[in-house]
Parts: structure tokens; sequence; C-alpha cells
């Protein structure tokens, strides 16, 4: 079997949540399926390692993917996919062989907090709703970005809502469709642009560098042909917004109810 991502498609669409794990062909290594989930998926989170589960898995990490293995588990990791938790690694079958497999169960996401009526925008933690939004618990070993060097080495300092989403979500997408920019660009600067983001339909968003705050320069969206739209707020209630309002110009709220974070892939 060539394990390619068409083919990891086809096992996906028959996989449904709490079915049976699939037990891959022999010649089906777990690190070329985990490489192709990863790449797919971003970073993911190590349940089992060496026949050793973590004992921090609970169910908001996606624990129930063990269950079917009653213990014949030897290394598994996880993906948070929308409403639900893929896993893949190698598992002991029947028979007492190592083989690659491929499983998934369903993911509950919290309820969205919705703002208060009247409740002025710079009154929302935004950065704590997108982590609610998305689900996202933050990888460990992944360094903080030395922001003073940065911004020294940019010219200015950079809006506090965008350093708490790089310190907490890393380099990587959200819904796999929105990529977010460890450093802002700085192509755009000599029209007064900064980039701290941009989309596979070739969007750029960034800042109007309006004034000495950083924290109330404005959103710019500049699309593939160059048209700029402003936004009254910042990254995160921008990324927030996207997510979950489906009447923003911007929406992905109305192509799904739930959302993810797909970061970058962490060296073992």
């Amino acid at each position: 079997m060539e394990l390619t991502q068409a083919a990891l498609d086809d096992l996906l669409a028959h996989l449904g949540p709490g079915d049976a794990p699939v037990y891959l062909p022999g010649e089906v290594g777990r690190h070329e399926l985990t490489e192709l989930l990863a790449g797919r998926y971003g970073a993911p989170r190590t349940l089992v390692l060496n026949g050793a589960t973590d004992p921090t898995v609970d169910d908001s990490k996606g624990a129930a993917l063990l269950a079917p293995f009653a213990g014949r588990a030897v290394t598994i990791r996880a993906w948070a996919d929308g409403a639900r938790w893929i896993g893949a690694g190698s598992a002991l079958d029947g028979e007492g062989v190592e083989r690659a497999v491929l499983t998934a169960t369903p993911r509950a996401l919290p309820e969205v907090l919705a703002v208060a009526p009247g409740q002025a925008p710079e009154d929302v933690d935004w950065m704590a709703r997108l982590v609610r939004v998305t689900g996202w618990e933050r990888p460990e070993r992944r360094p903080d970005p030395d922001w003073a060097e940065i911004e020294t080495r940019l010219g200015t300092p950079l809006p506090d809502d965008y350093k708490r989403m790089v310190g907490t979500f890393g380099r990587g997408a959200f819904d796999g469709w929105l990529d977010l920019n460890a450093e802002p660009w700085t192509s755009l600067r000599e029209d007064g642009l900064l980039i701290w983001a941009s989309t596979e339909h070739e969007d750029l968003y960034g800042w109007r560098l309006d004034g000495d705050d950083p924290d109330r320069w404005p959103v710019v969206v500049r699309s593939f042909d160059n048209v700029d739209t402003s936004f009254p707020y910042g990254a995160a209630a921008f990324v927030c917004r996207v997510l979950v309002d489906p009447h923003h110009r911007y929406s992905m709220a109305r192509f799904s109810e739930t959302h993810w974070f797909a970061g970058e892939e962490v060296e073992d």
C-alpha cells in the first residue's frame, strides 16, 4: 500500500469517530503515517510513547483515542481536527504484531462565549476567546519569541494581542487556512503596512501603522488584487470574529461550526 495524501483522505473518509481503529498493512510504517498527518494538521500531542501512556492525558487531550487498544498501544499521537480527534502510530494486533494504526473519536469543543450586549470590543479578552474557540493547548518545548530583539530589529513595538497570539499558538494556521506569521513581514512597509497573517487565497492581513500606540493600529486586509479593507480592531479580535461571526466579510463560520489551530511540527 502506497501511503499518499490521497490514500490518507480515503482512510479518513471511511473512519468514523468511534469506529474501531484501522490496522494498516505491514509495509506501512507509523513514521510515514504520522509525517503525513503532521504535514496536514501540524504538531501532534504524544499520548503513548514506547508503551507508556502520558499520565497527563485526559479527555481534553484525546484520551478516548486509547480506549479501543486496551493496553496494546505502542506509540499514539493525536491531532485536533474540528469536531474529532485523529490518532495515529502503532499498536499490537490480535497476534501480537506491531502495526501502524489510524483511529478517530469525537472531540467536544467548549461553547463559544458571546460578547455581552453593549460591551466594547476593547473590554473583551479576544485571546482568551480565541483559545476557547479553537480548544488550543500550547505544546511543550516551544521557546517564547524574543520580542525585544524582534521589535528592535523592526524599529517599532508590536501590538500586545498579536504577541500573545504568537506566544500562545506559534507558527501555524487557523482552520488550516489562515496562516499566522511568527514575525510580521515588512515587504509592504513602504505602504504603511506590516503583515501578520495570510491566506491560501493570497489575502494579506496586516496593520496600518497609524500613530504611536500599536494596540490601536487597525487591521487591514489587502486582497490578491491589491484592494485594502480596514477593520477598527486588533489581530486577535479579527481572527476570532472571522472564525465565529457568520456575517463577517471574511467569515469562516459559514463553512464550519468548529475551529482549530494546526501548529507547526515540533521535533521529538
